[in-house]
């Protein structure tokens, strides 16, 4: 029996209802996972509704509670005085722990001693805290799902505690997942994920302490025995990673053949390169294997600065950086840390001086070209490294000047280390990092089964005779306004402001709606979906100017959602970090969200390696682009045994209507064309089925008259008319 079997009410009262036969016992019976946060928490509770635990228990269900602890007077003074506030909590705890004396007490530890041990109950404690103050986490909700991923949602004042249940007056509401409250189902769903993986802003999640789990341990004759060789084990444990030194390899981590050769030519060029290697090939963990060698070469003595081009890079990034056992100083607007600068002036100072050998500061683009952090950069050089990720965004003119000379060792990783139009750039990087010490490309990264394999689908569309009559407008433009210089073409601010507005038009063709329709109508079942979108508008047909219209992203939601019935997700900049970690959660586990709308996020090096089947609208001609969103597409997931993409080509018009067009606007939109043939090219060569785009390109290049030396000529300065 599952949860749609059982008669739920909307609303709970504990003076008028039965809370534990009514809800609890016959919907935790039901269930293989029960979520509760609570301001209160006692073992009472949970002897109270066990013949409801019992039955999640025989399901192999799993339960999670946050609770606040219970401070005194006392914790609290400390905590104001500067007390680390876990250890105030932990000892907290252990002294509510050590206080119970009643026998029905201590049978109810035990019983809850054996729940922890099985790994069926997990607890987290949450609190907020301000500077050196601290308050209760006071929410009061539940989540209890079934097999069959339907979840009853209830919020309100109840407690998990006996009085609760049957002395005080106390009430909730309950929401099932299969009505019309769904949503609010997702919403609770999503902020109890924040608050259990510590997302949520202004409330803080600590793991159930150590050493509280096993005094809890003390109270089950069966567990209390093994306490010591457990507590034995967590400190050998301990003591391990201490004896490894301050950077370390972890224990999961061993290097691959092709991490261990850049490495090796690394060291060649002096510790200075540019690790070239495809998205999803492990390019974090590579530098970090760098950065532990080059630690211990230098006798054991670096200060490590790593930028990232985007706030969720570094937080990204600090997952494997404490892997490796670094603690980093997080510097960035809406940092965690909100002493990061002054912690970052006491690390600068104190490695100066030789009184710590290590630290490491992650930081953003943004705040590393600030004058605070420039301030304390400038004062490193000798043993120090500089590390950036994304390292083609450090060549641009408001970025390269601040790249510090003094330093000593320099890697720069990237996908695609060559700046689009922008040679300058590119030598300005190259010359300051040094060689390739390695190229791992996208190809290699899919024979070594580092990627997934893939299916490619070029979808064409066609400009409208008002797009079109803008784009060779545009073009026209534009080829008054630029200049060559030594064989290469010149882009003025204002040309480059013409080739945006331009792809805009290209981005926003009213043709890909419909096709999309076509194309996801097969899929609309599915789960794992992206649909790509461009930063563009579409333009009303009766409207006469291209910056006016409804966004691409706001149409193509509403089709999927509204016309489609599709379970449907947004993933742009307005969301925030938060927001972001719970929709990829949702999105990964597929029952909720079963397609993403993006813009940006595949060129931004975000993490969503669920996706399976992508529907790229946005058809960028930037190959750093293409690359980049390509392999974020290829990333391994559970299950996930290929990829398929389906890349909507934009063309003038169609092949066979050739014949009607004059010379003069075949001549104008032929740029177009070899653009969008030199990326299908691109896609084709290394997807499981080439030969359908080579036909498909046959038939372009033939009908339009574009030959391989025109192809051969759109290098990086590309021929943009």
């Amino acid at each position: 029996m599952g949860l749609r079997d059982i008669p739920i009410k909307n609303e709970y009262r504990s003076l008028i209802d039965d809370v534990i036969k009514d809800f609890y016992v016959p919907l935790l019976g039901s269930a293989v996972l029960y979520q509760r946060a609570v301001g209160f928490f006692s073992s009472s509770a949970l002897t109270m509704i066990a013949k409801g635990i019992e039955g999640l228990v025989q399901n192999n269900g799993k339960i999670q509670i946050i609770a606040s602890p219970k401070l005194s007077i006392s914790d609290i003074e400390e905590i104001r005085k500067g007390y680390e506030v876990r250890r105030v909590i932990e000892n907290s705890l252990i002294r509510e722990l050590n206080d119970i004396k009643d026998q029905e007490e201590l049978e109810k530890l035990s019983y809850i001693a054996r729940l922890v041990a099985d790994e069926i109950l997990d607890i987290k404690i949450a609190f907020l805290t301000t500077k050196n103050e601290i308050a209760m986490y006071h929410e009061k909700m539940g989540l209890i799902t079934d097999s069959e991923g339907n979840t009853v949602a209830f919020s309100g004042s109840m407690n998990e505690s006996e009085n609760a249940f049957r002395g005080n007056y106390e009430s909730f509401d309950a929401f099932c997942s299969w009505t019309n409250d769904s949503e609010r189902v997702f919403q609770k769903q999503m902020a109890f994920k924040a608050i259990w993986e510590d997302y949520e802003p202004g409330i803080e999640t600590i793991e159930f302490p150590t050493a509280v789990k096993y005094r809890l341990y003390e109270y089950n004759l069966n567990l209390g025995r093994h306490e010591n060789t457990n507590n034995d084990r967590h400190n050998e444990s301990v003591i391990s990673q201490v004896e490894k030194g301050a950077i370390y390899l972890p224990d999961d981590f061993s290097i691959r053949e092709y991490q261990n050769k850049a490495i090796c030519n690394w060291k060649q060029n002096g510790f200075r390169g540019i690790y070239d290697m495809a998205t999803g090939t492990g390019k974090t963990l590579t530098a970090l294997a760098s950065v532990e060698y080059l630690f211990r070469k230098n006798n054991e003595r670096l200060a490590i600065v790593i930028v990232c081009p985007y706030q969720h890079l570094v937080e990204q990034w600090v997952e494997d950086i404490v892997r490796f056992g670094i603690c980093p100083i997080i510097g960035y607007s809406a940092s965690s840390q909100k002493n990061w600068k002054k912690n970052l002036e006491q690390a600068v100072r104190s490695f100066n001086l030789g009184v710590t050998d290590t630290f490491c500061f992650v930081t953003t683009n943004a705040s590393f070209v600030t004058k605070k952090v420039q301030e304390q950069i400038v004062q490193l050089g000798k043993d120090a490294l500089f590390v950036v990720d994304e390292a083609h965004n450090m060549g641009a003119v408001n970025y390269r000047r601040y790249l510090p000379e003094d330093f000593d060792y320099r890697l720069a990783l990237s996908a695609t280390i060559d700046r689009h139009n922008d040679e300058t750039g590119t030598t300005a990087l190259t010359s300051y990092f040094g060689e390739k010490c390695i190229e791992y490309s996208l190809k290699e990264a899919i024979e070594n089964k580092m990627l997934t394999r893939y299916f490619y689908y070029p979808v064409l569309t066609y400009l409208d005779e008002d797009e079109l009559e803008e784009y060779i407008n545009l073009t026209h433009q534009l080829a008054t306004s630029i200049s060559k210089k030594g064989g290469k073409i010149v882009l003025s601010e204002y040309a480059k402001q013409i080739l945006i507005k331009r792809s805009r038009v290209i981005a926003g063709t009213r043709g890909k709606l419909p096709a999309l329709k076509k194309q996801i109508e097969p899929f609309k079942d599915d789960k794992h979906l992206l649909v790509y979108c461009g930063a563009t508008t579409i333009k009303d047909a009766d409207t006469e100017d291209f910056d006016f219209g409804i966004r691409q992203i706001d149409l193509v939601t509403s089709l999927l959602g509204n016309d489609m019935g599709m379970r449907v997700g947004r993933f742009t900049s307005q969301e925030s970090s938060q927001e972001r970690a719970q929709i990829r959660a949702a999105f990964a586990e597929g029952d909720l969200l079963q397609a993403l709308v993006a813009i940006k996020c595949l060129d931004e090096g975000v993490n969503i390696p669920s996706i399976k089947t992508a529907f790229i609208l946005a058809s960028s001609t930037n190959p750093k682009e293409y690359i980049q969103r390509r392999g974020r597409v290829l990333r391994k997931f559970s299950g996930k045994e290929y990829a398929v993409i389906y890349d909507f080509i934009t063309l003038p018009f169609p092949v066979e209507s050739l014949g009607f067009k004059n010379q003069e606007i075949i001549n104008s939109t032929k740029g177009l064309v070899k653009r969008e043939i030199i990326r299908m090219l691109d896609f084709a060569k290394i997807a499981d089925n080439p030969s359908e785009t080579y036909d498909l390109i046959y038939d372009l290049k033939h009908g339009f008259g574009v030959t391989e030396e025109d192809l051969k000529n759109e290098e990086v300065n590309e021929d943009v008319i």
